[in-house]
């Protein structure tokens, strides 16, 4: 068995993806030891102190005292964290894989699941007592643990009923049928609405590997979004054979059916779905910015050091497709003329080595060249 191989069944207990999903994936929730052995963490707790200080970076500060939380949202300024007390606070740093190579490393080490579905990493630094409380996502996660230790508590129960008057979502009974305790490189699977709660024993970090799961509500309003930016409907409401009006305040069962007649021509086939959701799920956080070259190469000559150096797409970039087109950062492009492997390879891989970058096509390059000017892709 090779070491990657090894790595990879250790992620899930000494399961192949194939075996985790269809035993665990969205039914129950897997314990694993040692997933990561000599995982320690990425991040110290100045250093996650420091991205919490920043306006780019989501972060959230949650302190516990007794039964009562308070909540503060980023930037968190230095001085907040000198007047913490020794213990029952929390700092959660969300999306840290768009700040750092090690950290998207860290997220894609589960890509056995599609890059559709993979969301954030998030970084939670815990003082001693430390937690957010017993609660529920609506999404499946990791927990991976860090430095420290931090007990959890989980189980399924039917009742998700929420605390009123709570600025974090704690639920009001709170019945759990496991208890463990992660050490540096364990992790706990928990499928979506599995209630749990974990507690810092020591000062400790969990890297949280979270997952996009819309509710239909939010696809549906996503969706009636996209269609408004292109429904062109021809015509204007006019009622030529309009009569006297006996009760002026009516709404009248002509312009109704007028107006119903014109929304009926409002249409959507599987195509505009495919190009919705391809552009939806490519689309980056309102954070996100990137960084394009100071001088950028002409298309000639950024060819030709791809075909040396290769390339690597930007950490922030979502770069997917489908059969019809390549989803770049929400931009749909049809597939450019070439053979298409390359380009397959660049979005699993998010790496091209110089051979496979020499046998993109003309129109690949274009493409490629014109993500490069934008800052998403780099020659490596």
């Amino acid at each position: 068995m090779t070491a990657r191989l090894a790595s990879r069944l250790a992620l899930l207990g000494q399961r192949t993806p194939r075996a985790f999903l269809a035993s665990h994936w969205h039914k129950q929730a897997l314990l694993v030891r040692a997933a990561l052995p000599g995982f320690a963490g990425l991040f110290t707790r100045d250093e996650l102190v420091a991205l919490a200080g920043r306006d780019d970076v989501e972060s959230r500060l949650v302190v516990r005292d007794g039964a009562r939380y308070t909540l503060a949202h980023g930037p968190l300024r230095k001085a907040e964290f000198r007047a913490l007390p020794a213990r029952d606070w929390t700092l959660l740093v969300q999306g840290i894989n768009l700040h750092s190579d090690a950290a998207d490393a860290l997220l894609r080490r589960f890509a056995f699941l599609p890059y559709a579905r993979l969301d954030d990493l998030m970084v939670s630094y815990a003082a001693p007592g430390g937690g957010v409380g017993p609660h529920f996502d609506s999404y499946d996660v990791f927990l991976l643990q860090g430095f420290g230790r931090r007990r959890w508590r989980y189980g399924m129960q039917d009742d998700l009923t929420l605390k009123p008057g709570l600025p974090v979502k704690i639920l009001r009974r709170f019945t759990p049928q496991h208890d463990a305790v992660l050490a540096p490189g364990d992790m706990l699977y928990l499928p979506p609405a599995y209630a749990h709660d974990g507690v810092a024993i020591d000062a400790c970090t969990t890297y949280s590997i979270g997952f996009r799961a819309a509710s239909h509500t939010e696809l549906a309003q996503a969706f009636l979004d996209y269609l408004r930016d292109r429904v062109d409907l021809p015509g204007r409401y006019a009622d030529p054979d309009a009569k006297p009006a006996r009760e002026p305040a009516r709404i009248g069962a002509a312009m109704q059916r007028r107006v119903a007649q014109a929304l009926a021509a409002v249409r959507w086939d599987r195509a505009t779905v495919e190009r919705f959701l391809g552009t939806m799920l490519s689309e980056p956080k309102p954070s996100v910015f990137f960084a394009p070259p100071a001088r950028p190469l002409a298309r000639a000559a950024f060819a030709a050091a791809a075909r040396r150096r290769g390339l690597v797409l930007d950490r922030r970039t979502q770069w997917l497709y489908d059969d019809a087109c390549v989803y770049v950062n929400g931009e749909a492009h049809a597939w450019p003329a070439g053979d298409r492997a390359a380009l397959a390879a660049l979005a699993n891989a998010r790496a091209l080595s110089p051979r496979r970058a020499a046998s993109l096509s003309p129109a690949q390059v274009a493409l490629v060249h014109e993500g490069y000017r934008h800052g998403y892709a780099h020659l490596a």
